[in-house]
C-alpha cells in the first residue's frame, strides 16, 4: 500500500485558518489524521503545536473541553526534540498565551482585571515568563505578539494603563508586514486606549483597521468583537438605534458561529452594558 505522506507546513496553516473561522473540531481532525514522514521529528513537533494552539482557541473562546492533554503532548515533543529553537520558541510562546488567558478568567469564565487577590509569586511569574518569551523570540512577528502580550498583561492583569499602549504599538509595524492577526489585536487594544481618552475618531480608525486585519485572517470571532466595537461609537455618538443594529447582527451571527462570548458581549451591549469596561468599572 502506498502512504501518502503529509505536507505538514501547509495543513498546519489550514487547520489554524479553519481555528480561526471557529471549525475548531475540524481543524483538529485534520491534524489527528496528518501522517508525517518517518523519523520527522520537526513534523510532529508542528502538529503537536498547531493541536495545542487550536485546543487552547477552542477551550477559551467556545468553552470546548481542557487543552491541557494537547499541551502535555506538546511538551513531550519538545523535551524529545531541541534542535530547532523557533518551534521551542513557539511553544514556549502557546504556554504563555495560555497562562495569560487564565489568569484573566475567573472560574464560571467571567472577565478578571487588575492585581487584587493574585499572589505576588503568580504575577512574577507571568511577568518573568512574558520578558523570556519577548528577549527570545527569533523574529519580528513573533516579537510582535511577545510585545502584545506585554501589553496584555499591563493592561488586565497589573492595570497599568498608562503603560500599555507602547507594547501594543510594537505590534503594529510586523503586522502590517506579515500577519492579520497580530495586526488585528494591536490595533484592537490601541483603540480601547483611544476610546478611553475620548478620542472617538482615533478609536474609529484603529478599530476599523483591526477589523480589516482580522477579515482578511479569516478571524470570525475577532471580527464579530470588532463590529460590536464600532456599535460602541455609534452609542457614543448618540446613535442608539444604529448601535442595537449593529449589535443584534452581532448577536445573531455570533451566536450562528459558536462564538459564545463575543455573543454574550453583544447581548450585554443591548441590555446597556458597556463592553470595554472591566466589571468593576459598570
Amino acid at each position: 500500500m502506498t502512504i501518502s505522506y503529509t505536507d505538514v507546513p501547509t495543513l498546519c496553516d489550514a487547520a489554524t485558518t479553519l481555528a480561526l473561522g471557529l471549525h475548531f473540531d475540524l481543524a483538529l481532525h485534520l491534524l489527528d489524521a496528518a501522517i508525517p514522514e518517518p523519523g520527522d521529528a520537526s513534523g510532529r513537533l508542528r502538529l503537536a503545536l498547531a493541536a495545542a494552539d487550536v485546543a487552547d482557541r477552542a477551550e477559551m473562546a467556545a468553552g470546548a473541553a481542557s487543552a491541557d492533554p494537547r499541551f502535555a503532548e506538546l511538551d513531550k515533543l519538545v523535551a524529545e526534540h531541541t534542535s530547532d529553537p523557533d518551534l521551542t520558541w513557539d511553544a514556549d510562546w502557546l504556554h504563555l498565551r495560555r497562562a495569560y488567558s487564565r489568569a484573566v478568567r475567573n472560574p464560571d469564565g467571567s472577565f478578571r482585571v487588575g492585581p487584587d487577590g493574585r499572589s505576588e509569586e503568580d504575577v512574577a511569574a507571568l511577568l518573568n515568563h512574558a520578558t523570556r518569551v519577548h528577549d527570545t523570540a527569533p523574529d519580528d512577528v513573533r516579537r510582535g505578539w511577545a510585545s502584545v502580550c506585554r501589553g496584555w498583561i499591563t493592561d488586565n492583569v497589573l492595570a497599568e494603563r498608562e503603560a500599555a499602549p507602547a507594547w501594543f504599538a510594537a505590534g503594529l509595524a510586523p503586522g502590517r508586514d506579515g500577519d492579520d492577526v497580530l495586526l488585528f489585536e494591536a490595533q484592537r487594544h490601541l483603540g480601547d486606549h483611544a476610546h478611553d481618552d475620548g478620542d472617538l475618531e482615533d478609536a474609529r480608525v484603529r478599530w476599523r483597521e483591526s477589523a480589516a486585519a482580522g477579515a482578511r485572517a479569516g478571524h470570525v470571532g475577532g471580527t464579530l468583537s470588532q463590529t460590536l466595537l464600532l456599535a460602541v461609537l455609534l452609542r457614543d455618538e448618540g446613535d442608539e438605534g444604529g448601535a442595537r443594529a449593529v449589535a443584534d447582527v452581532v448577536d445573531r451571527w455570533a451566536s450562528a458561529a459558536g462564538a459564545r462570548g463575543v455573543a454574550a458581549q453583544a447581548e450585554g451591549f443591548l441590555a446597556g452594558v458597556d463592553p470595554t469596561r472591566a466589571p468593576e468599572d459598570e
